[in-house]
């Protein structure tokens, strides 16, 4: 996202649509933690000046993720490592206290089938659920104002999946853990049954607690395949099922709306274009090439709007 700051059209994109911003990678422990456990914030707090500057409310992610496993952590014997593991969210939690207005503390701990939670080593050293209610605590001491999200992708695309994040939500705070908030990712599959979304949505809201969509593309892909001659119809289910996603968020009552967030602005600027199958026709995203908003743009401003 660095890269983008230098960009005027993507700027002027933030600028004229959007008030909040999350980084994509500058916030995350393979961009801060160094090779011997040092911190670089260099390009964490170009984005939080970034975001000051525009006066847009800054989110934080993300703290632990089982796909960031620093090899810094990897010889720690236990005791090292549940302190550098709580050092870890405090420095980079208590440095941003007051800008960032929320967190993703634990990312993406359901299993891609969800079938339970992943092995990674933060629950081999920390316990399954251990590594997560101790992150939450970390996270609520740095910066107790924060709200604070555990988040995950599919839960709307794969019933199983989600209902497995809500059983461990509902567990963590059971066990005292100081969640915040919920986070769906919302890569959505255009293909889900229509109502599924908004079926889940209303799961969510049940916790009474704030709701974060926090990832949202639409990719036209089906198996990682893009066929051109039914792009029309893509295009339609896309619409359908972003639309369905929208609505079901404008209706959850305002305290638990937290924010609703796009995962790039441009089609070039999404992740999915960086996929070895991508052949640059996908079009994940709100605005075209040319930074042009496309009619899902259109149709989610109308949706928001009720």
């Amino acid at each position: 996202m660095t890269g983008q700051l230098n960009d005027p059209q993507w700027v002027e994109l933030v600028r004229t649509h959007f008030n909040q911003l999350t980084p994509e990678w500058e916030m995350k422990m393979e961009r801060i933690l160094t090779p011997t456990g040092g911190y670089d914030f260099s390009a964490a707090d170009r984005i939080v000046a970034f975001a000051r500057d525009n006066a847009l409310r800054l989110h934080g992610t993300t703290l632990i993720w089982y796909a960031q496993d620093h090899p810094y952590f990897q010889d720690l014997d236990r005791a090292r490592f549940a302190t550098e593991y709580d050092r870890w969210i405090a420095t980079v939690a208590g440095r941003y206290r007051g800008q960032a207005v929320g967190w993703d503390v634990v990312n993406e701990p359901v299993t891609n089938d969800g079938a339970g939670l992943r092995d990674c080593l933060w629950s081999q050293r920390l316990g399954q659920d251990g590594y997560m209610i101790r992150a939450f605590e970390q996270a609520k001491a740095a910066d107790p104002d924060a709200v604070l999200f555990i988040n995950d992708y599919n839960l709307e695309n794969t019933p199983k999946k989600g209902a497995t994040f809500l059983r461990t939500v509902e567990r963590l705070l059971k066990a005292g853990a100081p969640i915040g908030g919920l986070g769906t990712q919302s890569h959505l599959d255009i293909e889900i049954p229509a109502g599924q979304t908004a079926a889940f949505m209303r799961e969510l809201a049940a916790f009474g607690l704030p709701v974060h969509v926090s990832e949202l593309d639409a990719s036209l892909r089906v198996d990682r395949r893009l066929d051109t001659r039914s792009q029309a119809l893509k295009l339609e289910q896309q619409k359908a099922r972003v639309v369905e996603l929208a609505e079901a968020f404008m209706a959850l009552p305002p305290a638990q709306r937290y924010a609703f967030t796009v995962w790039g602005l441009r089609d070039t600027d999404s992740w999915l274009r960086r996929e070895p199958e991508d052949d640059g026709r996908d079009q994940p995203l709100l605005f075209d090439a040319l930074g042009r908003a496309k009619p899902l743009a259109a149709a989610l401003e109308t949706a928001f709007r009720g």
